[in-house]
């Protein structure tokens, strides 16, 4: 009798986990994943479709125009693809490298200017140097205007959020890891390469994701810098390619009658532009996903 009532109560449990599943898996259907359908949906539908019908999630008929306005110059579109990688990729790696080693700085308790630089941080995170000064820096002090370059030092590399962030789990390390590494000799340098780093994975991933994503987005830097079209990122050259196709149709308007020109898809093009933009992206996150939730310091220390 007592294991019927258990079994019972086990299984009303279950149950009400399955309600509750089933309604925060509803939530994000309805939340995110239909919102982005409509956003693939609307970018392979008709201009035409769009303004009489409105918005649908299944098109009644697939039209390409949209992308192949996109692509109608290839060579530009695969420079960006290729020179927002690169700037996205390195900038990322290099920017953990050095809040890694300012984090790991701060966490040591013998560091004896720890509160001092710790103030430093959180100050830049309530006042800038603003717009002006990180320009005339970046142009006349390090002469990186129209360079590559300028994406690696802008955004900066280092972010005193991230910092913090890093130097948090750090300081939730054992001392004991490195209390027994420098009894076998190890110094500051090795304990922070072979030691910490490959422990704090799941902190570095997520670090390493976000500022991936802020890179990637990032516009603004190709707009106050570069004027060379090679050098464009991919979300600045999609957005001069929308707003070219919106004053083309602007002026086509305004045009004397008997002149007849292509009508462009600007209202498809934005959303084909959206997934052009963050389709790269979606296959990039199932690589960091696994360390958000995986604890690697646990069975570090022995007892």
């Amino acid at each position: 009798m007592i294991r019927t009532q258990k079994a019972r109560g086990a299984d009303r449990f279950s149950f009400a986990d399955l309600i509750i599943y089933a309604f925060f898996i509803t939530f994000c259907v309805f939340g995110f994943v239909i919102p982005l359908l409509f956003i693939v949906s609307v970018s392979f539908t008709n201009e035409d479709s769009l303004i009489l019908d409105g918005f649908k999630l299944i098109p009644e008929k697939l039209d390409f125009t949209a992308y192949e306005y996109i692509f109608s110059n290839p060579g530009s579109l695969i420079d960006a693809y290729t020179v927002t990688a690169l700037q996205a990729f390195a900038g990322t790696l290099l920017g953990l490298l050095f809040m890694s080693m300012c984090a790991y700085s701060l966490s040591r308790p013998n560091f004896k200017a720890r509160k001092a630089v710790s103030f430093y941080l959180f100050f830049t995170l309530i006042f800038s140097g603003g717009l002006i000064p990180t320009y005339i820096l970046m142009t006349q002090y390090l002469n990186l205007g129209n360079s590559f370059w300028v994406y690696i030092f802008h955004p900066w590399l280092v972010y005193a959020f991230y910092v913090i962030i890093i130097r948090t789990f750090f300081q939730g390390l054992p001392p004991s890891l490195a209390e027994s590494a420098k009894v076998d000799g190890a110094g500051e340098i090795r304990i922070f390469f072979q030691i910490v780093l490959p422990i704090s994975k799941p902190v570095l991933a997520t670090v390493a994701l976000l500022t991936l994503l802020d890179r990637w987005n990032n516009w603004f830097t190709t707009f106050l810098f570069i004027s060379d079209m090679k050098l464009y990122t991919l979300q600045f050259l999609l957005q001069k390619i929308l707003l070219d196709a919106q004053t083309f149709q602007a002026m086509m308007e305004n045009a004397p009658p008997g002149i007849v020109a292509p009508k462009i898809p600007t209202e498809s093009l934005r959303y084909a532009m959206c997934i052009v933009a963050a389709g790269p992206m979606l296959f990039v996150f199932p690589f960091f996903q696994k360390y958000f939730t995986k604890g690697l310091t646990v069975g570090a220390v022995k007892g």
